[in-house]
């Protein structure tokens, strides 16, 4: 089953179980990946769609900081318990150990030596490790690898 296959049966599941915040949340990401399948006239593979919820829970953790940095722990809250959900349609999460040691792979296939060299390197391990880590988190690590 696809990612966008489980995601409308655990809409459904929701609607019967009468989840409506987990139901509203599945609806919302539902209809950003049918935006991008209409905008762009494409089929929506699940390489497409891991970016596109990374992306979204890129923009509920924005949002998280946005929200304390106001003083309304309670939309805070509400934003990360949408993170929660989006969470479980991607892939499992590297240890930090085990980025690490990836990313140590991947500079030396590229032969990078320098943080002159950190594209070459982000480039490689985007493709390598895909949606099994945070683009930021890969970048921190990059970048303390190489300095």
């Amino acid at each position: 089953m696809s990612i966008r296959e489980q995601i409308l049966a655990d809409i459904k599941e929701a609607m019967k179980s009468k989840n409506e915040f987990v139901r509203d949340t599945l609806r919302t990401i539902n209809a950003a990946l049918k935006q991008v399948e209409v905008d762009e006239r494409i089929e929506m593979t699940d390489e497409i769609v891991l970016p596109l919820l990374q992306k979204e829970i890129k923009k509920r953790q924005d949002s998280v900081e946005l929200y304390l940095k106001g003083g309304r722990e309670d939309l805070a809250n509400k934003e990360r318990s949408e993170i929660d959900i989006i969470v479980k349609y991607l892939p499992k999460q590297l240890s930090d150990n085990e980025l690490e040691k990836k990313i140590k792979q991947i500079i030396a296939s590229v032969g990078a030596s320098s943080i002159k060299e950190l594209g070459a390197v982000m480039k490689a391990a985007k493709e390598q490790i895909g949606a099994s880590a945070d683009a930021k988190r890969i970048s921190e690590v990059v970048k303390r690898l190489l300095s």
